[in-house]
């Protein structure tokens, strides 16, 4: 079966590639369980002299890489540049911080225990399976990578079927950096070939970024066989504004949270919860302020939206906003499927909605905005935790008990207080409820994928 890269803003092919068969799997399996077995060994300047090194060669590569993002997957090219820098950033980061997020602890009085002196290490566990998906095609695999392989793992990664291109280029990245072969390799493999890979007895864990779907299989055939694994499915984030708010801050911070990487990111401000009393000044600003994007060809600069990645994620994004306006709902900008070639959709903002709406539910992966009136802060909270998701979250105040009310209230892995959600690699990054389980990025990311070990000293 050919796996193929699809230009979005025309549906034209691309690039074709034969998918890995059977055997070219057991190979690349069986050199990443090599390569674990001196990885592990290595130290930690060792393994950061070849991150750093990683590093190096993503940033000279930047241009080509960033216009092989936008290719495959739509994004403004010069997004798909600052995708590429940041990634760079947490491979340096992680070569920096690594050994002492990993330093373990002693017990300051080891007698309680009945020792002389008792701590604990983190350790490797082996190879891990990486299931990520195409919005952005190096973040999303180096936020995992880079703590995965200076921890001492080695890693497999499962990429989106129509950027086969970025997982070509991450096959040869950390190789050609100095770390040993088979540290990271990718699988040109189907869906369908996952759970083959997962139960294999040399691949001890799993991270996956994608669909809730997708995430329940692969947690199922994980506790199945035992395996650790952090999960990151998606959010439909609230983003809520209240009467204290610098409302021309805010509006202008709401498009760049609904639009950025042309509204396909799990942490997209997706539903902006505004206070009754400047509810009409906030949609009025904000629907201006949407309709004058410049939706066009991605590669172009000035351009602010690009296509959606995929045809089928475009015909989802236009069915949630039909199902709403046809139950009621008004869209006050957008709301149609453009006339054209390629997978488009405007900047849309949708008033009205009710809870008898998938809209209301369901996570829009597209420049669409859901708009709430709330009557008072209780209110907002109420709307703002109305979701099976809790990835992230942003509150607008400069009231110092609105603010805390909001940081303890909202259901979510963080909040931003007067900003928009951005991952960071200073910062855990994960959810609660169904945006999934355990966290990436900081200290807490890179152990994730490690066995903490106790150690005690008679």
């Amino acid at each position: 079966m050919a796996i193929a890269s699809i230009n979005p803003v025309d549906g034209s092919v691309i690039a074709q590639f034969d998918a890995h068969d059977d055997n070219e799997i057991e190979e690349r399996i069986a050199a990443a369980a090599a390569a674990y077995r001196s990885l592990r060994d290595t130290a930690f300047a060792t393994r950061a002299g070849w991150m750093r090194s990683a590093a190096d060669l993503l940033d000279a590569d930047v241009d080509r890489v960033a216009e092989l993002i936008t290719a495959e997957m739509g994004k403004p090219l010069a997004q798909a540049r600052a995708e590429v820098h940041k990634s760079a950033t947490a491979m340096r980061f992680y070569a920096d911080h690594a050994e002492e997020f990993l330093s373990g602890a002693e017990l300051d009085d080891p007698s309680v225990v009945g020792a002389s002196a008792a701590r604990t290490v983190y350790q490797p566990i082996g190879v891990v399976l990486a299931v990520m998906p195409w919005n952005y095609p190096i973040w999303q695999v180096i936020r995992f990578a880079a703590p995965a392989l200076m921890a001492g793992n080695t890693g497999l990664l499962k990429h989106a079927s129509n950027v086969p291109q970025a997982a070509l280029y991450l096959d040869t990245l950390f190789e050609r950096s100095g770390f040993p072969h088979g540290s990271f390799r990718s699988l040109l493999i189907p869906a369908a070939k996952v759970e083959g890979v997962l139960r294999d007895r040399r691949v001890v864990a799993a991270t996956l970024t994608g669909s809730e779907p997708a995430g329940r299989s692969v947690a199922a055939i994980a506790g199945s066989e035992v395996k650790h694994v952090v999960l990151e499915l998606g959010g439909s984030d609230p983003f809520i504004v209240m009467p204290s708010a610098d409302l021309d801050r805010a509006v202008a911070t709401a498009v760049s949270a609904r639009t950025s990487n042309n509204g396909q990111a799990c942490i997209n401000a997706k539903r902006f919860i505004v206070h009754r009393d400047i509810h009409d000044a906030f949609v009025e600003k904000f629907a201006a302020a949407m309709a004058a994007l410049t939706v066009g060809d991605p590669m172009a600069e000035g351009t602010d939206v690009g296509p959606l990645a995929t045809e089928s994620g475009r015909d989802e994004v236009a069915g949630l906003v039909a199902d709403a306006l046809s139950s009621g709902a008004t869209a006050v900008v957008g709301g149609a499927v453009p006339d054209g070639p390629g997978w488009f959709y405007p900047p849309t903002v949708v008033t009205g909605i009710t809870d008898a709406m998938r809209l209301y539910r369901e996570e829009a992966f597209g420049p669409v905005a859901s708009v709430y009136r709330a009557e008072d802060a209780a209110d907002a909270l109420r709307i703002a935790n109305d979701t099976t998701f809790g990835l992230s979250s942003a509150v607008w105040t400069t009231d110092d008990e609105e603010e805390a009310f909001f940081i303890r209230g909202l259901d979510a892995g963080a909040v931003f207080v007067n900003g928009m959600s951005i991952s960071y690699p200073h910062l855990p990054f994960g959810g609660v409820k169904d945006s999934g389980v355990g966290r990436e990025l900081s200290a807490e990311g890179i152990r994730e994928f490690c066995n903490l070990k106790s150690i005690w000293k008679a």
